[in-house]
């Protein structure tokens, strides 16, 4: 492995958009015998945190697992970043080598604006190419969540001989996933008007944040929101809405290129998971289905929950996870 460094047509739409998103202590007892402290966990487990420069940028990702052993790289959705991946990496690092990296104006990595970087799909998937190329991942199962799903089938597709698997939880290739949720969106590509543009920037309150994670959850209490509140400040920082903004217009690139994306999956075959929030209404399980049209090695699970099913079901995924890429990949490697 290469060397690394460590370290929402104005107010009125803006709002409706919104409204449309949302819907006497006793005396301890005394033990009996001493308390055992928790033992450290192996070293091949624990979790870093690195930055490495990439084109210019600092960017931040975090790894565990032994680099002899299969990576699985998790590719993030809007608008979260690595973060979303904090409990599974340590679920899989004792078997698997993983790598979360955050895009460019998400998480920790560096925030140019729209001024200095070109926010383009296309423009991502060339930094998160580099930065595997950086690492010396020349080979990885790739978890493809929302925008990690374009990102990830444009690496994919330059080079299908690196990956090994595929992990799809509520990641579009098909117009089948794009439903009345994206119809504001829709009306943006269609018209890139400032009024159109402004609509979206509902999208970017606390509370469609907050809605993202709670939606379609079986108990919200489950949802922790810390979520909300990591997200939300960076979303919040000066420059960051016209990044989200630039990223929901270019989205529509994505489209035009899904037949290229189904015909990979015809083509290369790749054993493929899918673990899919079925109560989700940004990607809904419409999207899902249709890969069952391109894809033979297919094993295919709809999970009681929203769109960011890690939350409230990332145990029963890690399990998951597992079961499959011990079949797939470790038997292979």
């Amino acid at each position: 492995m290469n060397a690394r460094t460590t370290l929402a047509t104005g107010t009125v739409l803006a709002a409706a958009l919104v409204a449309a998103l949302i819907g006497g202590w006793g005396a301890p007892a005394k033990p009996s015998a001493p308390v055992a402290s928790t033992p450290t966990p192996p070293a091949a487990t624990a979790v870093h945190h690195r930055t490495i420069e990439i084109d210019g940028l600092e960017i931040f990702y975090r790894e565990a697992g032994a680099p002899h052993n299969p990576t699985v790289l998790l590719l993030h959705g809007f608008p979260t970043s690595s973060h979303m991946f904090r409990d599974l990496i340590g679920r899989l690092a004792d078997r698997y080598h993983v790598v979360a990296p955050d895009y460019p104006g998400y998480g920790n990595s560096s925030m140019p604006t729209v001024d200095e970087f070109d926010y383009t799909f296309d423009r991502l998937a060339g930094i998160v190419s580099s930065f595997t190329e950086t690492l010396g991942l020349d080979r990885y199962s790739l978890y493809l969540m929302d925008y990690g799903a374009p990102v990830g089938f444009r690496l994919a597709t330059a080079h299908p001989e690196r990956v090994d698997a595929l992990i799809i939880q509520n990641g579009n290739a098909y117009e089948e996933g794009l439903r009345d949720f994206w119809d504001p969106i829709k009306a943006h590509w269609a018209e890139p008007t400032a009024s159109n543009a402004e609509a979206l920037r509902g999208l970017l309150t606390l509370d469609a944040t907050k809605w993202q994670y709670t939606h379609g959850v079986r108990d919200v209490t489950t949802i922790s929101p810390d979520n909300w509140n990591v997200d939300q400040p960076l979303l919040d920082r000066p420059g960051n809405q016209e990044i989200q903004l630039a990223l929901f217009h270019d989205y529509r690139t994505n489209v035009p290129l899904y037949p290229a994306w189904q015909q990979y999956l015809r083509d290369r075959q790749p054993p493929t998971l899918i673990v899919w929030g079925a109560n989700d209404h940004i990607f809904p399980a419409d999207g899902a289905h249709p890969y069952r049209r391109d894809l033979k090695d297919l094993e295919f699970h709809l999970l009681d929950t929203g769109h960011f099913a890690l939350e409230e079901d990332g145990a029963r995924i890690a399990g998951l996870m597992r079961s499959f890429l011990d079949r797939k990949v470790r038997r292979s490697s």
